[in-house]
């Protein structure tokens, strides 16, 4: 999910990262809620992809893929942005292997927090729209 979020994910969560957010996106199943992210930090020719969330009944199933190509026509077609950014964390192992095969690459890393105070590094990746 992202670090300053808990498991199990609540509206209230999702709400309060919204206030700085672009184009949050849902992707439905069945008429179940499959994956969710949204956008921000635009500067004009970049963004963040951000709140990658998708439902663990809906892994290794094309949801993840859905919404990141999703996510990444929103950003270059709505917000003019030729670079989308994200930040990948290093206990997400499956994430990262994802990121890489959908054309991402690496650029950075920084220490992130989780709610437990427990240290993480957030793997800082890229790619050209």
């Amino acid at each position: 999910m992202f670090p300053k979020a808990s498991y199990p994910l609540t509206p209230e969560q999702i709400e309060a990262s919204l206030k700085d957010r672009l184009e949050p996106t849902v992707v439905l199943h069945g008429g179940e809620i499959a994956a969710y992210a949204n956008l921000y930090g635009h500067d004009g020719d970049s963004c963040w992809l951000g709140n990658v969330i998708v439902a663990e009944s809906h892994r290794g199933k094309g949801a993840a893929r859905y919404l990141v190509e999703t996510m990444e026509g929103l950003a270059k077609n709505r917000l003019g942005v030729r670079r989308l950014q994200l930040v990948c964390h290093n206990t997400n192992t499956r994430g990262i292997l994802f990121y890489r095969k959908m054309g991402y690459r690496p650029f950075d890393i920084s220490p992130r927090r989780k709610p437990s105070g427990e240290y993480i590094a957030g793997i800082h990746m890229e790619k050209l729209l």
